[in-house]
């Protein structure tokens, strides 16, 4: 039991860690190439090279290399600490369908186990996505549900309002003196 929850723990751990090295570019979710190539033990010229004689298995929505300008993002973002990093060459960004393939070339017992992980971490960020998308609307609801109501409460309050004022216009008129009903009698 007790190894269970440690191992559970350290998946977790380990899910975390790799949904910190998924990026937004594109609007795609990925992962970039130095980083697969750290989760799968192996250099990223080797990931690279195993990629590149298998280019018709990563279609552009699978894997597509960043341009200058995204590096330039990444490295302002601290997401890479500087280009130097990356060795001069243009990294690949790697989509979950992409991370999946890649473990199919590599053929290693690593590469399928840390597959299994990172496609974990991807459905966990979906996940996340997906929650905090429900929660948005609902909160949206939510806003539009209270600025109706404060518009018709708003209606009622003017009615209210317009109720008193005629109230106090009312009692003012009550209070003041009125002529006396009736004869007058001159003693004079």
């Amino acid at each position: 039991m007790e190894n269970s929850i440690i191992i559970q723990k350290q998946e977790n751990i380990l899910e975390l860690a790799i949904i910190q090295r998924i990026h937004e570019i594109r609007g795609m979710k990925v992962m970039l190439d130095f980083d697969l190539a750290e989760q799968y033990g192996i250099e990223t010229r080797a990931l690279k090279q195993a990629v590149k004689r298998n280019l018709e298995r990563f279609p552009f929505d699978f894997m597509f290399v960043l341009s200058e300008q995204e590096i330039d993002s990444l490295v302002s973002q601290f997401v890479i600490p500087s280009k130097k990093r990356l060795g001069g060459a243009l990294p690949f960004a790697f989509t979950q369908e992409g991370v999946a393939m890649s473990s199919g070339i590599l053929h290693s017992q690593k590469a399928i186990s840390t597959n299994i992980n990172i496609m974990r971490a991807f459905v966990a960020l979906r996940q996340y996505v997906l929650n905090y998308s429900e929660l948005k609307h609902k909160l949206d609801d939510f806003i539009r549900e209270t600025h109706s109501k404060f518009d018709q409460n708003e209606i009622k309050f003017d009615a209210l309002f317009n109720l008193f004022d005629e109230y106090i216009a009312y009692k003012k008129e009550l209070e003041k003196p009125r002529n006396p009903i009736g004869f007058k009698v001159n003693r004079d």
